[in-house]
């Protein structure tokens, strides 16, 4: 049976107070295993990005709890949650953020070497994942050098790099014309598949969320299923 790797339960968000609140979840709840793919389509200002920032940790929740892999994490630490975070997450954003001064081997061995491996390592994994993402020849390219869907999907081996169990993706394909879209999708989705990671893919684009193996949206301030 499938580990879970992301759990929400009770989950509630609110920015403001008293008259001026605004509740953005409530009771939210949503499990993702070990080796799926979940697409979250939901219109602008139904909470996408904030949610995705609760199961990255990069928000604190006020209300319920968000395990990932097993571990509680509304009382840790920051500390401790920036460690949870950069052991066990993978987040892909909408724009690559490579670093423009390095080269596309360089930016995915650098999560790496933060996390403590050592050059030879990183540098042998960081090759593995270009390769996987069919970006061998432009290993030596700095991210001005690189088109648009390559870049993203150097930004996605980056996210791989310390083999997260949690991917996260906010509008991956946002910026990118429908034949790049499918060719980075599609990479994301190999990932997933070859690292048995869990995934939460928060896309507008309907015929790319049908490829993944469940759809979820955001209505009444709770996470429900969405056949599209």
């Amino acid at each position: 049976m499938s580990e879970c790797f992301l759990k929400l339960e009770g989950v509630a968000h609110r920015y403001g107070e008293g008259a001026e609140t605004l509740t953005i979840l409530e009771d939210a709840a949503l499990s993702v295993m070990a080796g799926e793919m979940v697409a979250l389509v939901a219109p602008s200002g139904a909470g996408k990005s904030t949610l995705l920032h609760i199961c990255g940790l990069l928000e604190r929740v006020q209300q319920g709890e968000v395990d990932i892999c097993g571990r509680a994490s509304s009382a840790l630490t920051d500390r401790a949650r920036t460690q949870l975070r950069r052991d066990r997450i993978g987040y892909v954003y909408q724009f690559h953020h490579l670093l423009p001064e390095f080269s596309a081997l360089e930016n995915v061995m650098l999560p790496q070497l933060i996390a403590g491996a050592g050059r030879s390592a990183a540098e042998r994994r960081a090759a593995e994942l270009l390769e996987a993402m069919g970006l061998a020849d432009r290993a030596a390219h700095r991210p001005s050098e690189l088109s648009g869907g390559e870049a993203q999907r150097v930004a996605i081996a980056r996210a791989a790099a310390n083999r997260p169990q949690l991917v996260l993706a906010d509008e991956p394909t946002g910026n990118l014309d429908p034949a790049t879209s499918e060719k980075v999708f599609a990479a994301l989705m190999d990932l997933i598949d070859n690292e048995g990671a869990a995934a939460l893919i928060a896309t507008h684009n309907h015929a790319l969320a049908r490829k993944a193996h469940r759809v979820v949206t955001i209505a009444d301030k709770k996470v429900v299923p969405l056949v599209l």
